[in-house]
């Protein structure tokens, strides 16, 4: 269990570090950047495949519903990635980081929608206080935190998908990255031919970065899915405010972004939110299992 808390503690660090790296890249083109970052996971991820000699079993897994299945999971990562590198580029470190901090709460109202699955009276009190706080942010900034909600959705909405999704994490992923390596490719190669692509052409630091976006987006989901499946989920709930939390003091104090009195109050609600729902959580997953005696239905 300690491996499994240490490689899931991980991999929200690294995740929670993602703006350092990004924000190296933000004289790159933010499209470029995630047709790389999409073209080198691939090529990764087929390298992993092939040193665990795992091909025919993936191939023995592929057929067109499957594929069709993962084109529209690539589809919503590739809206994710794309709306954080840009993010992450134009100074809105800080509105991104909201973003995953209202994903669990997105999570669990898109479970009420789609898997028709059942809140606790008390839980519909941390929904309706995140969506207070965003209506407060919408209000009060004169326009919906978009960016936030667009990777918080998106998120929410591929993790949705993966729960439904026949395929395992390397498996996954590769056969997403796969159905959407051509166009992303073509992007790359066609920006090339008309003299404004950036691989090779910016700095040698930017373009090792450029190199090594697919190992960086790829091991920290490799180490979640390790972790994963060796903790209690409930403690992975726990630990998935790493990212975010690292992310906002990114913003703050290493980008110096601004962080308005309005948007203070707008993250506290939200914040005050995320406590609640994780605290009802923990109590009721420490909840005493009744005793065997009390499970009998009494016989008159």
């Amino acid at each position: 269990m300690k491996k499994g808390v240490l490689a899931g503690f991980l991999s929200y660090v690294l995740w929670g570090l993602f703006p350092i790296f990004f924000h190296a890249l933000k004289d790159v083109d933010s499209f470029q950047v995630l047709a790389h970052r999409i073209v080198w996971s691939f090529f990764f991820l087929v390298l992993l495949l092939s040193l665990r000699r795992d091909w025919t079993v993936f191939r023995r897994s592929l057929n067109l519903r499957v594929v069709l299945l993962y084109f529209a999971v690539a589809v919503l990562l590739t809206v994710n990635w794309g709306v954080y590198v840009w993010a992450i580029a134009n100074g809105h470190v800080v509105e991104a980081s909201l973003g995953y901090f209202i994903n669990p709460l997105v999570n669990v109202l898109l479970g009420v929608v789609f898997l028709k699955e059942r809140l606790r009276p008390l839980q519909w009190v941390p929904v309706g206080l995140a969506a207070v706080g965003v209506l407060y942010l919408t209000i009060s900034l004169g326009a919906p935190p978009w960016i936030a909600l667009v990777l918080a959705f998106s998120f929410g909405l591929y993790g949705l998908m993966k729960k439904i999704a026949p395929l395992g994490s390397l498996h996954s992923l590769t056969l997403e990255t796969g159905t959407v390596f051509l166009p992303a490719l073509a992007f790359l190669l066609v920006a090339e031919f008309k003299g404004v692509g950036d691989f090779g052409h910016v700095s040698g630091f930017e373009t090792l970065l450029l190199g090594l976006t697919g190992v960086v987006t790829s091991i920290p989901l490799l180490l979640f899915t390790f972790g994963a499946r060796r903790i209690p989920y409930s403690t992975m709930g726990l630990l998935q405010y790493v990212a975010p939390t690292l992310q906002f003091l990114t913003g703050v104090l290493l980008f110096s972004e601004p962080f308005t009195q309005h948007q203070a109050i707008g993250f506290g609600v939200i914040w005050a939110a995320l406590i609640l729902f994780t605290v009802e959580t923990y109590m009721h997953n420490k909840r005493p299992l009744p005793a065997p005696e009390e499970l009998l239905t009494p016989v008159d």
